[in-house]
């Protein structure tokens, strides 16, 4: 490789932009040339740092091993990136290791050569160390914003120009988002909790947008050209692609514009890239003028919300169903076993540990049609509504021609709102899905008491069943184990309880033509859904699977309980029950003992009418005289 050529390819990395010719000339005297194969390590973790690497040709990828031994990609490299930058100033360890992926020419500076020219022509040396401080200070202003995940602070040093109403501002350049994207990253660090913790909305908004962008092809606002590249770009976004870009806070000022201009800007650039064009040359393809055109927040975002849940309420539903099964199954499994059922916590009458389970499988059963006809609510949708409700900007023919894109996209039967106006406004059904989800977790939360109830103990407790065994339950108490399975259920419900509040008062903070309190709904839904999502896995397998029973302690529960005698009542009647009852509890005898004892049964007619088929349903009954 000729000097000239190096020379002139150092003055494209931002290290050397400050450099003058001659600067140039002698940081490319100091250059060493290196080639690598793929699956080559250029360095690795807590290696000690002794180069700069500036990528020529080819890819590389940084990673990073867990403790457990898994690698976790954190960033690619390409032409015009550069790594290790810190080395010009000190040999402290690689927090990573980077390997090529293609075939790869490498330009490489050696620290002791930087310290040599560094002494010999410190204006150059101070020059190259003031971008590298300014590099550095950059990857670390995005490590520490935490809606940017561990990779953040690998980016390379590479930059490109946007501007926007309020001025220009240098965006790392591998990265697909934009300006906006970024002011909304400084304005809304809140929850810590960004898009890509959702991939069904980020794939919910490229639905959206591949079916404007075919609408309006169709319309002929928009060229064949662009149109594929967004296309495909979604198309890409829906596959899984592209979701570390989605960046932006889930809780955030203004209504979603930030999330749509991140799906915008996102988009835009790839499709740049699938046309040839490098990211940022956005007079080809631009987040507002193309990708956006026809829409507005206002109706791209609240669509791609609905999307969203209706999606995702098929996963929950689907977790909720395994749930019912495995009650089912340990219903099946304890059909057989006797106990005491309980009204007030006091001893009621018998029934089997087979009923209690069952009945929690039914109650919850009863969840998952409430669940399907609140999500049919999200089928309404007011795409081509645009600002208010109105349509401005968008042609007449657009809501039609775009609702059946996106029925064909999606899967989905959405369905345009008759009123516009109306449903811009409108969030009634983010209220109903969340309180059917609030219900969900009402009876889930009680029965999570029930099974801490039932196995409490053991030895003082009613320790009718037995949780599975997760963890020691105490710091200084020996031997104690806590239900902590169904412990965690609860607060998770708490916790969905909470987000539903949430969710009707920001709907009702609704004002006007908008309610701009969206992004806080959609987040305490989706997170409700994923929490009870995680719980309820949680609790088929590391709860319900593994619970087993205590036969005989709930059956003798059942034969010294004051509530036997109710069994008894339509052949003894009512008032030689109680007095039955009273003597038991008051001398502490068994009502069975005491039937037999006073020769009111004989053992074969007590045995019959308290055998667990003649307790725990409905029989045929033959009252005889009170005693």
């Amino acid at each position: 490789m000729e000097k000239q050529q190096i020379r002139d390819f150092l003055a494209k990395i931002e290290l050397f932009h400050e450099l003058e010719e001659e600067e140039l000339e002698v940081v490319a005297s100091n250059v060493s040339i290196n080639h690598y194969a793929a699956t080559d390590l250029i360095f690795t973790e807590n290696s000690p740092r002794k180069k700069l690497h500036i990528i020529y040709t080819g890819e590389v990828e940084l990673f990073k091993r867990t403790p457990f031994g898994q690698e976790k990609r954190l960033a690619f490299f390409g032409k015009f990136d550069f790594l290790g930058e810190g080395a010009l100033m000190d040999d402290y360890p690689h927090s990573t290791s980077a390997r090529v992926l293609l075939e790869t020419t490498v330009l490489t500076i050696t620290r002791e050569d930087f310290q040599d020219l560094l002494k010999n022509q410190p204006v150059l040396g101070f020059k190259v160390l003031s971008s590298v401080a300014r590099v550095i200070s950059r990857r670390m202003r995005q490590a520490s914003t935490r809606v940017i995940n561990i990779g953040a602070q690998y980016v390379s040093g590479r930059t490109r120009s946007e501007h926007d109403l309020l001025g220009d501002r240098e965006v790392p350049d591998e990265f697909y988002y934009g300006i906006q994207t970024l002011r909304a990253l400084e304005n809304f660090n809140i929850s810590g909790v960004s898009l890509d913790h959702f991939p069904v909305m980020i794939e919910a908004l490229a639905m959206v947008k591949m079916a404007a962008a075919k609408a309006n092809h169709e319309l002929g606002m928009l060229s064949k050209p662009i149109t594929d590249a967004i296309e495909q770009a979604c198309t890409e976004i829906i596959n899984g692609k592209l979701h570390s870009q989605f960046v932006v806070d889930m809780i955030q000022g203004g209504a979603g514009t930030s999330t749509n201009m991140n799906a915008n800007e996102v988009i835009a650039n790839r499709a740049l890239e699938l046309l040839g064009y490098t990211k940022g040359e956005y007079k080809f393809c631009h987040p507002n003028n193309h990708v956006n055109l026809s829409q507005s927040t206002n109706d791209a975002y609240p669509t791609a919300l609905k999307i969203a849940l209706f999606n995702n309420n098929v996963t929950l539903i689907e977790v909720l169903e395994d749930l019912c099964e495995a009650f089912e199954a340990k219903a099946r499994e304890f059909a057989h076993i006797i106990k005491m059922g309980r009204t007030q916590l006091q001893d009621a009458v018998p029934m089997t540990l087979g009923q209690t389970f069952d009945a929690y499988a039914t109650t919850l059963r009863e969840e998952i049609r409430r669940l399907e006809q609140n999500a049919e609510l999200f089928l309404e949708v007011n795409l081509g509504g645009t600002a208010i409700g109105t349509g401005i900007n968008a042609p007449p023919e657009y809501s039609d021609l775009a609702i059946k894109h996106l029925r064909g996209i999606s899967g989905i039967q959405v369905r345009l709102a008759h009123d516009l106006v109306e449903a811009t406004q409108d969030t009634g059904a983010f209220v109903m899905y969340s309180s059917a989800i609030k219900r969900l977790a009402v009876k889930l939360s009680k029965i999570s008491n029930d099974l801490r109830l039932l196995s409490s103990g053991p030895r003082a407790g009613f320790n009718e069943i037995n949780l599975p065994k997760m963890q020691p339950g105490s710091s200084i108490m020996p031997g104690k184990v806590n239900p902590v399975i169904p412990e965690v259920m609860n607060q998770i419900c708490f916790k969905v309880i909470g987000n539903d509040l949430t969710v009707t008062l920001a709907a009702e903070a609704g004002q006007l033509e908008l309610n701009v309190m969206e992004p806080v709904i959609v987040q305490s839904i989706l997170e409700s859904m994923e929490m009870m999502k995680n719980g309820m896995v949680t609790l088929i397998h590391r709860c319900i699977e593994g619970i087993t029973a205590n036969e005989e302690h709930c059956r003798h529960l059942v034969e010294n309980s004051i509530g036997l005698v109710t069994a008894l009542n339509p052949v003894l009647g009512y008032e030689t029950s109680s007095i039955v009852a009273r003597e038991a509890l008051e001398n502490n005898r068994s009502v069975y003992d005491l039937v037999l004892e006073k020769n009111l049964l004989t053992k074969e007619e007590l045995d019959n009418l308290l055998s667990p088929d003649a307790m725990v349903r409905p029989r045929p009954l033959k009252r005889g005289n009170d005693l």
